[in-house]
C-alpha cells in the first residue's frame, strides 16, 4: 500500500510540473509574437542603415579598393581582440545559452595566441565564465531580457572608443539569432573593422546623394557609430526572440515528456494495485482454507 501511495504522489507531482511547463509554453509563445514583431521592424531600419553606409562607403572607395578610414582598416595580424556575447538572463530554454557559449569558447581558442578581452550580456553567460574563472572587462546582466537602445549604445561605445584609440584591433559580436519559431542560429559578426563582406563596395550607386570631400570622415564616422550602436541593439532584439522561441520548444518538449511519464506511472500504479488486490484475495482464501 505504501508503494501505491508513493506512485500516486509521483503522478500528482508530474501532473503539477506538466501544468507549469504548459503555462510557460503559452507565456513564451505570447512573448515570442511581440519580440518577433519588434525584431522585424528593427531589421528594416538596420537594412536601410546598412544601405546608406554602403552607398557612402562606395563614394569614399579608393582606386585600390580600400577606404581610408580607421573603421574600415583591416589588421591581418591583430594583437588585441574584443569578443562580445549576448546570452539569456534566464534558463529553461534548451540549448540556447549552450550554443552561444560554445561559439565563444571556440573563438577564445582561435585567438589563443593574442590578447582577448571578453565582454558579456546576460546572467547565464556571465555566470558561466565567472565559474570558469575567465576574466571579463565589461558585463551587464539585465539588458538581454529588456533590450534598450541607449543602454546597448553605452555598453558598446566604450569598446568602440578603445578601437578608435588603437587599444584594440578587432571587435566580434556573438549571439543566438532568431530564424523562425522552431529554428535558431548562432550569429558571429565582426563589428570593427567594418567587414567589407557586409558591404557591396563594387556595386553601382543609383542614388543622387552627394558627399563633399571635407565631410567624408565626419559623415562616415557618425554613420559607422550609429551602425555599430544599432547592430548591438538589433542583436539584443534578435537574441530575445530566439530565446522565447527556444524556451517555447523546450517547454513543449517538457510537457510531452511529462505526459509520457504520467502514462507510465499510471500503468505502474494499476499493476501495483492489481498485485495488492490479488495478494489480499490470496490471503483471504488461504485464511478460509485454514478454517476448514
Amino acid at each position: 500500500m505504501a508503494n501505491l501511495k508513493e506512485i500516486k504522489r509521483k503522478i500528482s507531482s508530474v501532473k503539477g510540473t506538466q501544468k507549469t511547463t504548459r503555462a510557460m509554453k503559452l507565456v513564451s509563445s505570447a512573448k515570442l509574437k511581440r519580440a518577433e514583431e519588434v525584431a522585424k521592424r528593427s531589421k528594416v531600419y538596420a537594412s536601410k542603415l546598412t544601405e546608406l553606409l554602403n552607398e557612402i562607403a562606395q563614394k569614399m572607395n579608393t582606386s585600390d579598393g580600400e577606404i581610408d578610414n580607421v573603421f574600415f582598416k583591416e589588421n591581418p595580424n591583430p594583437k588585441v581582440v574584443d569578443i562580445v556575447f549576448v546570452s539569456a538572463d534566464k534558463g529553461l530554454c534548451g540549448g540556447f545559452n549552450y550554443q552561444t557559449l560554445k561559439r565563444v569558447n571556440k573563438l577564445l581558442k582561435d585567438y589563443s595566441d593574442v590578447e582577448v578581452r571578453l565582454s558579456g550580456i546576460g546572467k547565464k553567460g556571465i555566470a558561466f565564465f565567472k565559474y570558469n574563472k575567465v576574466e571579463m572587462i565589461n558585463q551587464i546582466e539585465d539588458l538581454s531580457a529588456t533590450p534598450d537602445y541607449e543602454r546597448a549604445s553605452e555598453f558598446i561605445s566604450t569598446l568602440v572608443e578603445d578601437y578608435v584609440q588603437g587599444k584594440t584591433d578587432k571587435i566580434i559580436l556573438v549571439h543566438n539569432g532568431y530564424v523562425n519559431m522552431i529554428t535558431q542560429e548562432i550569429v558571429e559578426q565582426q563589428l570593427l573593422p567594418v567587414d567589407s563582406c557586409c558591404l557591396d563596395l563594387n556595386s553601382v550607386s543609383m542614388s543622387e546623394l552627394e558627399v563633399e570631400p571635407d565631410d567624408d570622415d565626419t559623415l562616415i564616422d557618425a554613420l559607422v557609430r550609429k551602425y555599430i550602436d544599432y547592430t548591438m541593439y538589433y542583436a539584443l532584439l534578435n537574441s530575445l526572440a530566439a530565446e522565447h522561441s527556444a524556451r517555447m520548444q523546450a517547454m513543449d518538449a517538457a510537457t510531452s515528456n511529462a505526459g509520457e511519464m504520467v502514462q507510465k506511472l499510471t500503468v505502474k500504479y494499476n499493476k501495483a494495485r492489481q498485485e495488492a488486490i490479488t495478494t489480499e484475495l490470496i490471503e483471504i482464501i488461504s485464511g478460509m482454507e485454514s478454517l476448514k
